[in-house]
């Protein structure tokens, strides 16, 4: 059965690639257009790894995230931020906010597989 990956991204463009990319590799995909509709959808169908944009309009990545990582049923969940405003000290600010890992946008097509592979193998 294919891991399960929810894209919460509100750039379609982004999330088109993000798509297809991940689905080229084998990988069931679900996309979620804001905060509150991948909090959502996280709950209904549990992914096995979330790919979370930060900057959102209505409720963003942080809150959303912090949401996930605060309920039991969903708190295992392994949340990656994706954020385009890439500065010192963002990727220490969201691994203290619960996420899992970080990636800076625009997103590595290349490498991005690897990564997925690699969170996907950690224990939760």
């Amino acid at each position: 059965m294919p891991h399960k990956i929810l894209i919460v991204e509100d750039n379609a463009n982004n999330s088109s690639l993000l798509l297809d990319i991940l689905t080229f590799h084998g990988y069931e995909v679900t996309v979620a257009v804001d905060g509150q509709e991948g909090v959502t959808l996280a709950t209904k169908i549990m992914p096995d790894l979330i790919l979370m944009d930060i900057q959102m309009p209505g409720m963003d990545g942080m809150t959303a995230g912090s949401i996930l990582k605060g309920d039991p049923a969903t708190g295992r969940l392994k949340i990656i931020a994706l954020t385009s405003f890439a500065m010192q000290g963002d990727e220490e600010k969201f691994m203290a906010a619960g996420f899992d890992g970080y990636i800076s946008k625009p997103v590595n097509t290349r490498e991005l597989p690897a990564l997925i592979k690699h969170w996907l193998e950690q224990e939760a």
